[in-house]
């Protein structure tokens, strides 16, 4: 191959087998050249065409010379043109030699255009320095002089290139070859070790220096030339000078190639002729631009690891465009890289382990993998392809489809759809693909069977003028329209890829043509659509469906149909801008399908397809442009914005929004009517009616069989929500407006955090502070507010506390009665803890009364309210309501008494002791003894502490209640102390309430019982005391005893502390000590074996 022949100063030949373009001397082959005359010269001495100087002061006309050389250079390997003529004179070779190498800059630049993955990407991989880029680095370089020794030897070109020193880094000089064949650069070496898919700033210098002062290149012909003209003694010499320059690199290869020369059977003796890495190609190598494929595997493979972070996602997304880039300069490397690039992403380990989990994979890696799909297609719909070249693409195609791991064409539902193309049998490829599935390679599979070959195809693709045509108005394969242009009728995403390929390979006036006729037939079909909707309009609405039949969505289709045709349309006015010698002109006809055929188009895309400023084409000159409105209310089933639309149409939010605005200040009608049309999301409609309000937030059930592949529903829905809310600042002062735009919100919009935003945005309107407040604006937020409350009151939404208190502030703005009437039917808008704890205790607090000037008999009337949703609220929810029903009906003590009567009901079975003591605490502060003791003793009759549970949060409670009993006489602390001793196990809860009761005397606190009380101390031995002292004392031992069964060394001290708090209590009864005593001498009995810590007991207690 060409790489093998380059010439490297060490002397060294490549690693890699013989070159196959060999040379040798006269009589060895009869097709080897007769022996010239060795000798070098500058390329732009004698023999170069007259007025090739480039000094711009003479214009003679090239040679003849020059211009055979040049084609010759351009398109026959040297190695042909040796064997088609015995003899070359030496003028000849020098000319075609000269020509042989780049004359352009642009593919130069193109293989060094962007520096994937190298320092000057950043971290980021955004690249914002351009003057990082190689190609301009080696511009640089070159306008700098840092180019030197500049040398070509046939088909070779060697210089040094160097680097100038930085505050950062030292000079460095590069040794750079580049070999080159009809006029391709074949391989490049630098020695800075440059790792990149492109060539270096190096290369460039060189390769740009040869260009621009090909005068400056001292050109020799082939070394094997010179060498023919060599004696035996001046071979001798110059080897042996070449070996003593270089001897530590050249001695050993050298002494091993004369070893195997002077061996008869050696295999180098078995050959005619030598290679020459300056000879130029052979007949069979390939003639392409070097590309690193290892590189451009490694580069990708790193992308891929990283997952969309450090720009990765930009980066494919820029060799995609390389790839692009390529076919369109008709370069063959165009579908090499895409192989490799291809490998590389089957290879990805992330795709097994996707399909191992069952999950999808991201968005923007799904998008990646529908560019390549689509880059595919491009490929082998190439129209100048050769069939060798498409069969060894389909049989690579076929084998990446046949992976597992390949992703399927449409997600999970990829066998749902057809056969695509419509234009091949389904069978064409069924029976070798056993996978139910569609891939993203099974277009490209499908456009394999595609053919260029239709007479009438080509009469679109070749000619701008149809003197000829046959027009039939009642075919519907019609080749021709009325007015004489021609129609295309294929599968619309196929004929919009052929319209890609054209572009992509570089035939932009085919490609212009063809998307002509697509959007001339696609108009055509509209029109009769539009017929056959107006005939049966009625049947069509009262059905509610549309004649659409297409289940493949254009919009977001991997191939992308509708956006290829806005981009060749578009981009055809920019063609003669560029200066370039392919401006089109084709009698008005691009003015004609950018300015209506796009038009119409346009009204059934979303905005994010356009390319950027294509707003600019088609905006509205005046409101009542007739196309227009014709357009957006009577194209039937073809218009987004029609009477009916398709369940799985696109939204035309953005763009409505983008009309709206720009039609407002001239026919408002004409505005809102489009905007409110726009505001449809069929897609999360349901099959149950639209009024029913309660249960709005189903999106799980109404979920097609198929999601469209634009479909992100925060994103669909955050651009309805933005159109609602134009509308809404736009129709404040308009209650007609308003109450229209209202409806279709509460209509059309399903999601409860953007209905709540809504609100929100019109809340703040309505009350900006340079105005008045607009009352009904304020009643439209309410409205919004109350949905929102509706949706949510059976949902988990973390907002849901937020949305609650807005609500009461939004009430509160609009007034009393909005206040009463949300009160009055609170069971529908929310719970009874936020209706207790929020909404009422808002309304009744004095901020409220204040904000609204309330007179006495509306603060009577709002409390009333208040307090019958507090009742009715305590009723349905006593555990969590009964506290604030009791606080809010403080005031009214008919309402406090059946507050207090739910509380009793409820405390036997739905209530906690937490809660119950929490009320009962609330009842003494209240001035109610009697009640919070009456609710303390139902309160422990719930409660259970053990023996352990000394830290217990219950115990403050617990200790509370003896005393509020202790307090309220000695008959109320008898009935509470069995209460005690059946719920408290723990002993020093115990032994605190029991020292306690016996350092006052009860009842002291209550004057009621004052007349009962003698002033003595209540005795231990007698009851209820000596029950309370009998169960602590028994408490004490079963927690001893139950501590004893676990214990460890480390908690023996403690223990013996805990006996020293038992014996205390033992001492309290007339006979404790007797009873301690016994009690120690049973544990030394029973726990003998722990003698350590029966020694502490011992030493602490007898």
């Amino acid at each position: 191959s060409a790489s093998q022949r380059i010439c490297r100063r060490s002397g060294i030949p490549p690693p890699q087998p013989p070159a196959k373009r060999l040379c040798c001397r006269p009589g060895y082959n009869p097709a080897c050249r007769q022996g010239q005359r060795a000798g070098g010269v500058p390329c732009g001495g004698a023999g170069s065409a007259p007025g090739g100087s480039g000094n711009g002061k003479t214009h003679n006309p090239e040679s003849l010379l020059d211009i055979a050389a040049r084609r010759v250079a351009e398109k026959w390997p040297f190695q042909r043109v040796e064997e088609r003529f015995e003899r070359i004179p030496e003028p000849v070779q020098r000319r075609i030699v000269y020509w042989s190498f780049p004359r352009s800059e642009k593919e130069i630049c193109m293989y060094s255009s962007f520096n994937a993955g190298g320092e000057e990407s950043g971290s980021s991989g955004d690249n914002n320095d351009e003057t990082q880029l190689p190609f301009l680095r080696g511009v640089t370089l070159l306008e700098g002089g840092w180019v030197d020794n500049v040398l070509q030897v046939g088909f070779h070109l060697s210089g040094t290139v160097t680097d100038p020193a930085t505050p950062s880094s030292p000079e460095l000089v590069c040794s750079v070859s580049v070999s080159f064949d009809r006029c391709k650069i074949t391989a490049v070496t630098c020695t800075c070790g440059n790792k990149d898919i492109f060539y270096c700033a190096h290369v460039v210098a060189l390769s740009l220096y040869r260009v621009r002062k090909p005068e400056q290149v001292k050109l020799h012909l082939p070394i094997s030339e010179t060498l023919f003209q060599m004696s035996r003694d001046q071979l001798q010499k110059f080897v042996q000078y070449l070996i003593s320059v270089h001897h530590t690199e050249v001695l050993p290869t050298a002494q091993k190639l004369a070893d195997e020369i002077l061996s008869q059977n050696s295999e180098i003796n078995q050959v005619h002729g030598a290679p020459d890495p300056t000879a130029g190609a052979s007949v069979d190598d390939e003639n392409c631009w070097h590309l690193d494929e290892e590189q451009v595997q490694e580069q990708v493979k790193l992308f891929l690891s990283q997952g969309g972070y450090h720009g990765s996602g930009k980066q494919l997304n820029l060799l995609f465009s390389k790839v692009r880039e390529m076919l369109k300069m008709r370069d063959s490397n165009g579908a090499r890289m895409l192989t490799l690039i291809t490998e590389q992403f089957m290879a990805d380990p992330r795709l097994a382990l996707w399909r191992q989990q069952g999950t999808t994979m991201t968005d923007k890696y799904r998008q990646l993998w529908d560019e390549l799909g689509a880059l595919w297609m491009c490929i082998v719909l190439n129209p100048h392809c050769k069939p060798e070249q498409k069969s060894s693409w389909l049989r690579q195609l076929r084998r990446w489809n046949s992976v597992d791991v390949c992703p399927w064409e449409d997600g999970n539902h990829g066998n749902e759809l057809p056969n695509l193309t419509h234009s091949l049998p389904q069978g064409a490829h069924g029976n070798q693909e056993m996978r139910p599935h569609r891939t993203v390679f099974t277009r490209a599979i499908e456009a394999c069977d595609l053919h260029w070959q239709d007479r009438h195809l080509q009469h679109i693709i070749t000619s701008d003028l149809y003197a000829n045509y046959c027009y039939h108005d009642n075919q519907e394969g019609s080749l021709f329209d009325s007015r004489g242009w021609p129609l295309w009728h294929e599968h619309v995403p196929t004929a919009c890829a052929r319209v890609d390929a054209l572009r992509s390979h570089g035939y932009p006036r085919e490609a212009l043509r063809l998307a002509i006729a697509v959007v001339n037939t696609l108009r055509r079909q509209q029109q009769r659509q539009l017929e056959h909707f107006r005939r049966h309009k009625k049947e069509l609405l009262h059905k509610s469906h549309t004649s659409i039949t297409n289940m493949e969505g254009w919009v977001g289709h991997p191939l992308d149909p509708i956006g290829t045709l806005f981009s060749t349309l578009t981009e055809s006015g920019r063609v003669g801008e560029e200066g370039s010698n392919t401006c089109l002109d084709l009698s008005g006809v691009c003015t004609y399908s950018i300015r209506a055929s796009c038009t119409s188009l346009l009204l059934k895309l979303p905005l994010r397809f356009w390319p950027e400023g294509a707003i600019a084409n088609f905006k509205i000159q005046n409101s009542r442009n007739p196309f227009l409105s014709f357009f957006l209310f009577t194209a039937g089933p073809y218009s987004g914005l029609g009477e009916i639309v398709h369940r799985e149409s696109v939204p035309m939010h953005t763009f409505a929004r983008y009309l709206f605005t720009s039609l407002l200040p001239h026919d408002a009608e004409l505005a809102y009517k489009i905007a409110l049309r726009a505001m449809r999301l069929p897609v999360l409609e349901s099959t149950a009616s639209s009024g029913d309000l309660s249960r709005p937030h189903h999106i799980v059930s109404v979920v097609p069989n198929r999601y469209p592949r634009w479909f992100t529903l925060s994103h669909i829905e955050s651009q309805q929500c933005e159109l609602a809310s134009t509308m809404l600042t736009a129709a404040k002062g308009d209650s007609r407006r308003l109450e229209t735009v209202l409806e279709s919100i509460q209509k059309n919009i399903h999601s409860s955090s953007h209905i709540f935003k809504l609100a929100q945005d019109a809340f703040k309107i309505a009350t900006l502070m340079d105005s008045l407040p607009d009352i009904t604006l304020l009643k439209v937020s309410l409205e919004l507010g109350l949905q929102v409350m509706r949706i949510t009151l059976s949902t988990l939404n973390w907002r849901r506390r937020e949305m609650v208190r807005w609500l009461v502030t939004c009430a509160t703005e609009v007034g009393v009665y909005a206040l009463d009437s949300i009160m009055q039917s609170w069971f529908t808008l929310f719970t009874p803890t936020e209706a207790t704890s929020i909404v009422a205790t808002t309304v009744m607090s004095n901020s409220t009364i204040v904000r609204l000037h309330l007179d006495c008999h509306q603060q009577e009337k709002l409390a009333s309210s208040a307090r019958t949703l507090a009742l009715q609220c305590a009723m349905k929810d006593p555990q969590n309501c009964a506290l604030s029903a009791l606080t809010l009906c403080e005031k009214d003590q008919i309402a406090f008494e059946t507050a207090y009567q739910i509380v009793l009901d409820a405390a036997t079975t739905g209530m906690s002791y937490t809660q119950l003591f929490t009320i009962a605490r609330y009842m003494e502060h209240r001035g109610y003894p009697m009640r919070a003791y009456k609710l303390a003793t139902l309160a422990m009759a719930h409660l259970n502490l053990s023996y352990n549970q000394d830290t217990h949060p219950a115990i403050n409670d617990v200790l509370w209640a003896c005393a509020l009993s202790h307090s309220l006489g000695k008959n109320e602390l008898a009935a509470v102390i069995p209460l005690v001793v059946k719920s408290v196990k723990c002993a020093t809860v115990l032994s605190d309430i029991l020292r306690r009761c016996t350092l006052t005397t009860p009842g002291l606190v209550s004057v009621l019982h004052s007349r009962r009380n003698s002033g003595k101390l209540m005795s231990l031995d007698k009851a209820p005391l000596r029950q309370l002292l009998d169960a602590t004392i028994g408490a004490y031992i079963n927690t001893t005893h139950s501590r004893l069964t676990h214990i460890s060394p480390r908690h023996y001290s403690e223990f013996i502390e805990f006996l020293g708090k038992a014996r205390e209590t033992f001492m309290m009864a007339h006979d404790g000590h007797i009873q301690f005593t016994q009690f120690i001498d049973n544990l030394k009995q029973i726990y003998k074996g722990k003698k350590k810590l029966m020694m502490l007991v011992r030493e602490r207690f007898g």
